[in-house]
């Protein structure tokens, strides 16, 4: 089996239109040809990819997966956002900062949050906190921010992976807490999904406040 290891810029030196300014242009492309329907599918692509979700399945991608490179999330996080506004404005940009309002939540709507029983992803947490908070005109509370979160007070941390490739992975305290890692087989094989039991899940939702302070410090 012949193995062939290329390095960064291999794409450029093979002019594949792969620049940051390519994403641009097909927005650009997608202004023009404006179809809110196909707009507002293409948008829940960019945005399930800008959260590390493959958009195939709705599964989480594996953490060293080159999707959650910081730097492909926050081009898939700008492309989204053009994409949403796009949508509200009926095919017209505004170069405008958003004026969603941060996010909040009251303790009778936390107090609403499903808990599930069996183990669950970070993403699915993110998205049931969101469920209740009800209100649209508000900033969503990402599964990064809460991921960072638990990496700041050591429940989590980042393994190097031969210096270049990163996985997150529960510390012996995140363990105690709920935190574990299961392995799960998809279309491109087997790989590996941080998993939240009820304790965990509990965990995070009555830490909630400690969340939002950080994520708007």
């Amino acid at each position: 089996m012949d193995v062939y290891v290329i390095g960064n810029g291999f794409d450029l030196q093979h002019l594949l239109p792969t620049k940051y300014i390519n994403f641009l242009n097909v927005v650009n492309f997608l202004i023009s040809y404006y179809d809110k329907e196909n707009m507002k599918t293409v948008g829940d692509v960019f945005s399930k990819l800008a959260n590390g979700i493959n958009p195939l399945d709705d599964m989480p991608v594996p953490e060293n997966d080159i999707v959650n490179n910081v730097r492909l999330s926050r081009c898939f996080f700008y492309v989204s956002d053009i994409l949403r506004q796009i949508i509200e404005n009926k095919g017209i940009t505004k170069n405008k900062r958003s004026s969603k309002i941060p996010f909040s939540i009251t303790e009778e709507q936390i107090a609403r949050f499903e808990y599930s029983k069996e183990p669950i992803s970070l993403s699915e947490i993110s998205k049931r906190i969101f469920a209740v908070a009800e209100n649209d005109n508000m900033e969503k509370i990402t599964y990064k921010q809460m991921l960072q979160w638990l990496i700041e007070i050591g429940l989590l941390y980042v393994n190097s992976i031969d210096g270049e490739k990163s996985e997150k992975l529960p510390t012996e305290q995140g363990k105690q807490v709920g935190i574990a890692i299961e392995n799960r087989r998809g279309h491109r094989g087997e790989y590996k999904v941080i998993t939240y039991n009820i304790e965990a899940q509990r965990f995070i939702v009555d830490n909630i406040g400690a969340i939002i302070a950080t994520i708007n410090k």
